[in-house]
């Protein structure tokens, strides 16, 4: 079998369609799961257990089910019940509430993990709770969990050829359809490979320099 340079020049246009969508569905997600799992992982730690309680049963719902059970359910069938969005911004959501209950774990994590004699300072400085949250805990957690965080940002690019499932053109649909026209699928899907390759290699070697820095 040949490569052909022609096949892979004509799915050139078509990938970086792809490649733009792929990388919008990942940091819109991304941002989704950062800011939704830190909601999630402050209610954790509410007094009141009727705030504890529906947030636990919600986040083990979503963490044990599959993501691509939740794209569907998302796109078809909330459209029954009259709420609808685009492909894209239903396979956004997607990941990024189901990463939510996993960044929520590392959050928790991390805020567990600062000394018990910062919370006691914070109550003995008389720092409203908000104030102890946003500048003595979180920064302190912040640090703890950026490495971890990272990690799941790359599991987030290894799920975006799931939201193909619901028409979304990102990466690997480009590839699929580009074989199916030209009955040509080497090049394409080894392109993508490829590009899978390149963009998530660098972030984990960032993200372990990052995590030596942060430990020293």
């Amino acid at each position: 079998m040949n490569w052909d340079w022609s096949a892979v020049a004509d799915f050139m246009p078509a990938f970086w369609d792809g490649v733009l969508t792929t990388l919008q569905a990942l940091v819109l997600g991304s941002l989704i799961s950062f800011t939704l799992g830190l909601v999630w992982a402050i209610a954790f730690r509410a007094p009141a257990r009727f705030i504890r309680w529906p947030v636990g049963l919600i986040t083990e719902f979503i963490r044990n089910t599959p993501l691509l059970v939740q794209l569907f359910f998302l796109f078809f069938v909330l459209p029954e019940w009259g709420i609808q969005f685009s492909a894209l911004t239903t396979g956004i959501v997607a990941i990024g509430l189901h990463y939510s209950t996993y960044t929520a774990q590392v959050y928790r994590a991390g805020i567990e993990a600062v000394p018990a004699g910062q919370w006691e300072a914070a109550t003995a400085l008389s720092l409203p709770g908000r104030r102890t949250w946003f500048a003595v805990i979180l920064p302190q957690a912040f640090r703890r969990v950026v490495p971890a965080l990272g990690n799941y940002v790359i599991s987030m690019l290894k799920d975006t050829p799931l939201l193909m499932s619901i028409g979304v053109l990102e990466m690997l649909q480009q590839a699929r359809l580009q074989g199916a026209s030209t009955f040509q699928y080497t090049e394409p899907l080894t392109v993508v490979g490829l590009a899978f390759i390149v963009i998530a290699y660098p972030a984990s070697l960032l993200l372990r320099a990052l995590e030596r820095r942060l430990v020293r």
